[in-house]
């Protein structure tokens, strides 16, 4: 519609059901769009930003400590995303990094500390990583969830958290994830390498039991990856270029999200439906922002699209 057009905000709030919003701003031009989505996707970076300085000092303002904990949640997914976080207190990156030589010892820490280990019957592997994280919890005061705590059906395999947690040992053996790396990922490729290894074959066969191992995936996916490049790195990139006043991180975090394709989720398919309007991780950062706090919370007199079609 443009500046052709007025609405008012009484339609606005009746056009939330029936996608007249998408239709609004797919019919803005272009430098008006885009002027939009600039002031959207910032505030959702500085909303995340605040976010992740919470969690920094709860980390004693260890900036790879707040990276795990942030990282673990978002493997965590919807139903797990408590149980990755509690694990997070029970586990440094610290201790992790010191025993980072074996990926069979930081699979007995993260797993002994989440107490999976326990659910599986004993072979000579599991009794190994049993063994192992006796020793480790002894040497660094470590203690374990109950097994109970993590949600293990009901979900996809894909996100079965003894997988997601041995692809991550992987993951931290072969790229000792740490804000460095995590802040010298400029491109979709860079964040895939990063999340690139392999769990180790056992789980494969092993992690869930009664599934074809062929149906396991070896490592974190394309699609997580991008969620992780979105929702992790450009986050943690901006969040941290911002903390040391740094231009140039919070530049290469926006230039990431520009180089990531768009979110696929129900709030995307609402505004995907009129000519694809978020081309972009960027923008559909824009659009979550508008969806999440202003739509949902009918916040239609303060919101950026609203002011642009009452001009």
């Amino acid at each position: 519609m443009g500046k052709s057009g007025s609405i008012t905000v009484e339609r606005l709030l009746a056009g939330i059901q029936n996608n007249e919003c998408a239709i609004h701003i797919a019919r803005l031009e272009a430098v008006e769009r885009c002027k939009i989505y600039n002031q959207l996707t910032f505030e959702r970076l500085m909303r995340k930003q605040g976010d992740i300085v919470r969690t920094l000092h709860s980390a004693a303002d260890d900036w790879n400590e707040a990276m795990l904990i942030t990282l673990l949640r978002y493997l965590g997914g919807a139903a797990n995303k408590g149980a990755m976080e509690r694990l997070a207190t029970l586990v440094s990156y610290r201790t992790l990094m010191r025993e980072n030589n074996s990926v069979a010892t930081l699979e007995a820490m993260l797993l002994g500390c989440a107490g999976l280990l326990d659910i599986y019957p004993e072979d000579s592997y599991i009794a190994r990583l049993r063994h192992e994280f006796n020793h480790l919890a002894a040497k660094y005061n470590l203690s374990a969830m109950l097994a109970g705590e993590w949600q293990l059906t009901g979900i996809y395999p894909s996100t079965h958290p003894t997988l997601r947690i041995a692809q991550l040992a992987a993951c931290l053996h072969d790229n000792a994830i740490s804000m460095s790396r995590i802040t010298e990922c400029k491109s979709r490729d860079d964040v895939r390498k990063l999340f690139a290894s392999r769990a180790s074959e056992y789980w494969i066969e092993h992690a869930i039991p009664n599934i074809d191992p062929t149906q396991v995936p070896r490592h974190i996916g394309s699609f997580t990856s991008d969620i992780l490049g979105i929702n992790f790195v450009a986050q943690l990139t901006f969040a941290y270029g911002d903390y040391t006043d740094s231009n140039e991180l919070k530049t290469r975090a926006i230039t990431l999200l520009e180089n990531l394709p768009a979110e696929d989720n129900r709030y995307m398919r609402i505004w995907n439906s009129q000519d694809g309007v978020a081309r972009n991780a960027y923008e559909s950062q824009a659009l979550l922002q508008l969806s999440r706090e202003y739509c949902s919370k009918r916040r239609c007199a303060e919101c950026p699209l609203a002011r642009q079609l009452m001009l």
